[in-house]
């Protein structure tokens, strides 16, 4: 709910981007970033930056290369986004802030109901691989291969 005190709780005014994450949001994300690979040079980037391009591009729409010159090289910010996404940190990242914050609201971690309504299931009933004919179409083959042909 929006009182004067929650709203200065979520007031971003002294961040240098809204998409900035604050201290406090960074604790609760910092245990969660991979730590640097073994072996090899250290690790020289910034994490919380990374992370905060990272949520520049996402919330901002804008492309990589548009990245402000005051974060990490756009490159670098965009593998560290590929990386966090393949190997699922980001994943991660949103379920350990998901079941945070349903905690705090009092809530299990996961919800127990679901809402179906008969959109969804007028969707559910035509899509998928069940829907989709394998013997309708006949692959094409090569007339050169065909003994009729020569």
């Amino acid at each position: 709910m929006w009182t004067i005190e929650n709203r200065a709780k979520y007031n971003r005014d002294h961040l240098r981007y809204p998409s900035d994450a604050t201290d406090e949001e960074w604790a609760h994300i910092e245990p969660l970033i991979p730590p640097a690979k073994r072996g090899g040079r250290r690790r020289t980037t910034n994490m919380r930056q990374t992370f905060n391009g990272i949520m520049f591009v996402l919330s901002a729409g804008c492309q990589w290369r548009y990245l402000p010159k005051d974060f990490p090289p756009h490159g670098t910010v965009y593998r560290y986004f590929e990386a966090w996404s393949w190997y699922g940190v980001l994943d991660r990242i949103h379920e350990a802030l998901y079941e945070k914050c349903r905690a705090q609201a009092e809530r299990d971690a996961s919800p127990t109901a679901a809402i179906i309504d008969s959109q969804s299931v007028k969707s559910a009933e035509k899509g998928g691989p069940r829907s989709i004919r394998m013997g309708s179409t006949q692959a094409r083959r090569s007339r050169a291969r065909s003994a009729i042909f020569s």
